[in-house]
């Protein structure tokens, strides 16, 4: 999870999900799962936030367009849109931003720029990395205790989902040709 919240884009829902099935089984405790999420988006998070305190945005858009940072899906245009969302809304999107993808990671990075007081983004992070790690928790613990029930109906389910998919799909083709045929 301090992976995931800092400059590096490793999802959560990778890591908090299947920690809270394994709690369903008995194999870990579910409250240490939230509380151990918790403190590694802090510690990402903290990351970030020192980054662009002390070195400030240039160097911290500087690094975003290097190389390396392309290749963990990190640019200057991703670190802009977190910037703007922190101006928009203030201190508040720091807990905000916590719950949205892509800003969840870099939300750090504009309160360093603006010099946020690390009390409130401290407070605010801690808000909004509880509530989006433990809906993940949730999430994964009840699915991890009707296993044996989503196993049943597998099929069922998928095909449930592939029938979502179409319909999706085909709703979205026809707004785009919808939105071709409307220009001139």
């Amino acid at each position: 999870m301090t992976v995931e919240s800092s400059f590096v884009p490793f999802p959560s829902e990778l890591i908090i999900p299947p920690a809270a099935i394994l709690a369903s089984q008995g194999e870990m405790n579910i409250f240490l799962v939230i509380i151990f999420g918790v403190i590694g988006s802090l510690l990402g998070a903290i990351i970030n936030y020192i980054l662009a305190f002390y070195f400030g945005r240039a160097i911290v858009y500087k690094i975003a367009d290097h190389k390396i940072s392309k290749f963990l899906l990190i640019n200057s245009k991703k670190v802009a849109r977190a910037e703007k969302f922190f101006l928009k809304y203030g201190n508040i999107s720091t807990l905000v931003g916590r719950l949205v993808p892509v800003v969840r990671q870099l939300i750090s990075l504009p309160a360093g720029f603006a010099k946020m007081n690390f009390k409130s983004f401290i407070w605010y992070t801690f808000l909004g990395s509880s509530i989006w790690v433990t809906i993940l928790a949730i999430l994964g613990y009840a699915f991890g205790a009707n296993l044996e029930l989503i196993i049943k109906y597998y099929h069922q389910v998928s095909l449930i989902f592939i029938i979502l998919a179409a319909v999706l799909a085909f709703a979205v083709i026809i707004k785009n040709k919808n939105k071709k045929v409307k220009r001139p």
